[in-house]
């Protein structure tokens, strides 16, 4: 698995995930260019082949959306930017009056130059009526209450919190993959 490179921006993001896959991962902190779409799937397509061409070798990109059906698809892969905008109130804020569901979707996508793999998770909740105090990772942690639980995920126990981190994100799928691809070498 050393032979791809996770390419983001967050050093305890890749740690994180060289954590729950059991093997180190590479990470590169590269500035690529975010399409604007609404679609998760689009957005993960465009980074994986733009760090494929700036890398050159196998690299693995991930990107997330927070999506509420009381506002459409928004704020989705937007949820940064919002959060940036509004804040963590804000962005409680929107749904004054309205369901607070919520829906997380991650992707993974990898590139080898021949092959490109996405790989998909998903996990429903609610959003807070407003922002936890604590932060945890930080990003939406502290107003997205996951379903089963009463409080945000940025409040929940270790254990909780890598156990609702891999519902999140399709950690198996992607190393059951890699796994795959590096033992048929």
């Amino acid at each position: 698995m050393k032979d791809v490179v996770f390419v983001t921006g967050s050093q305890r993001k890749a740690d994180y995930l060289a954590e729950l896959l059991g093997h180190p991962v590479e990470h590169i902190k590269l500035d690529l260019d975010e399409i604007q779409s609404l679609n998760l799937k689009d957005v993960v397509t465009h980074k994986v082949r733009q760090a494929y061409q700036k890398v050159q070798r196998p690299v693995l990109v991930e990107d997330v959306s927070l999506e509420m059906p009381a506002l459409g698809r928004l704020p989705g892969t937007f949820i940064r930017w919002f959060i940036e905008e509004l804040s963590l109130e804000g962005v409680c804020r929107l749904l004054d009056g309205k369901e607070r569901n919520a829906v997380v979707r991650c992707m993974y996508g990898y590139a080898d130059g021949t092959t490109e793999e996405f790989f998909e998770s998903v996990l429903t909740g609610t959003i807070s009526e407003k922002p936890s105090s604590f932060i945890g990772f930080g990003g939406f942690d502290p107003i997205f209450i996951p379903e089963g639980y009463t409080v945000p995920r940025s409040e929940l126990s270790r254990e909780d919190d890598h156990k609702t981190y891999l519902q999140i994100k399709p950690i198996k799928k992607v190393g059951d993959y890699l796994s795959s691809i590096y033992t048929q070498r």
